[in-house]
């Protein structure tokens, strides 16, 4: 049984998370952020490894992949209706991740320090807080 466009659209809007409003979009991208910057907690001290960190350390292809899933970060903000700038903060900021990032091993080590998608989370929680309050979340 096919079902319509309009019908798949309508039921997706109705499942928690995937709708297009700002409240959404900010659940969306900040699991890809934890995915991406803070999967697992390194005993012993405050620092997390994420999908970035742990994919990039296969050459060329890791790094692909994490740019990918951090340039769907971008297009959700583009989404969102920000400004031009903070999109072009938000793709300098992956694309030195991405660049420096693929230098093997001194690259693994920068990946881990240079939180590209915690940075651009920051940018989309800044704009989100001010043109969308209502998504506002109390941060524990």
């Amino acid at each position: 049984m096919a079902i319509s466009q309009d019908e798949f659209r309508s039921i997706a809007r109705d499942l928690p998370g995937m709708g297009r409003d700002a409240a959404s979009v900010r659940r969306r991208v900040e699991a890809m952020e934890a995915l991406l910057e803070g999967l697992i907690a390194i005993p012993g001290t405050r620092r997390k490894l994420g999908l970035d960190s742990i994919v990039g350390l296969v050459p060329v292809v890791g790094d692909a992949i994490t740019a990918a899933m951090g340039a769907w970060i971008i297009w959700e903000a583009r989404n969102l209706g920000m400004s031009k700038w903070q999109l072009a903060r938000m793709s300098a900021n992956l694309g030195v991740d991405t660049l420096i990032g693929a230098i093997p091993l001194a690259g693994d080590l920068f990946d881990f320090l240079y939180r590209s998608n915690t940075r651009n989370l920051k940018i989309i929680k800044r704009h989100l807080d001010k043109h969308h309050p209502g998504t506002v979340t109390i941060q524990g």
